[in-house]
C-alpha cells in the first residue's frame, strides 16, 4: 500500500473512487484473485515446493520454487518474447516467490504464503487497479512519470521491503522457537 500511495504522489497523479464500482464487481474481483491465488499457491507452495524440500534441502528447494514461480509469470502476465519485461518481471515475481517459499519452509504451512500472496494480490489487483482486470476500486487519473531516481527507488521498495519485513520476521520467531 505504502508503494501505490508513494507512486501516486510522487507522479502528481491523483486516485479516483471508480463510479462504476460496486459489492458485485468487489467480490467477483476478490474470487478471482483468491483461486488465482490459491492455485498458484497450491501448485509452487503445496506441491512442487513440498517436494523439493523432501528432496533437495529446503535453500535449494526455494530457490528453484522462486525460479519457477517467476518464469510462470512471463506466461500468465503475457511478455514471453519481450526481454525486458521478462527480466522485470521475472525479478518481481521470483523475489515474492522466494519470500513465498521461505514463508512456507519455516512454518511448514500454506497459511502465512497465501495470506501474503492473496493481502499482495488484493493490494494491487482489486484495490489499486493494477492487474489483468482493470478498474477496480481505485483509479489513477495519470500524472506523470517520476524521475528515473525516483522510479528505480520505488521499484527496490516494491520488489524489498515486504521481504526484507517477512524474511526477519521468521528468522526471529525461529530463534526464539529453538
Amino acid at each position: 500500500m505504502i508503494y501505490f500511495l508513494a507512486t501516486i504522489q510522487l507522479s502528481n497523479s491523483r486516485l479516483i473512487i471508480n463510479d462504476n464500482y460496486n459489492t458485485t464487481r468487489f467480490f467477483q474481483s476478490s474470487y478471482w484473485t483468491l483461486k488465482s491465488v490459491l492455485f498458484e499457491e497450491l501448485i509452487f507452495r503445496g506441491a512442487l515446493l513440498y517436494i523439493a524440500i523432501e528432496k533437495l534441502g529446503t535453500r535449494s528447494a526455494c530457490i528453484i520454487s522462486a525460479i519457477a514461480f517467476g518464469v510462470y509469470h512471463w506466461f500468465s502476465y503475457g511478455v514471453w518474447g519481450q526481454p525486458l519485461q521478462m527480466l522485470f518481471v521475472f525479478i518481481i515475481t521470483a523475489i515474492a516467490g522466494l519470500m513465498f517459499a521461505y514463508a512456507f519452509a519455516k512454518t511448514r504451512s500454506l497459511y502465512l504464503p497465501i495470506g501474503l500472496h492473496l493481502g499482495w494480490n488484493l493490494m494491487t489487483i482489486v484495490v489499486f487497479s493494477q492487474g489483468p482486470l482493470k478498474d477496480q476500486l481505485f483509479i489513477s487519473n495519470g500524472g506523470e512519470k517520476p524521475g528515473d531516481v525516483i522510479s528505480v527507488l520505488l521499484l527496490l521498495f516494491q520488489i524489498l521491503a515486504l521481504p526484507v519485513i517477512v524474511f526477519w520476521y521468521l528468522r526471529r520467531q525461529t530463534a526464539r522457537t529453538h
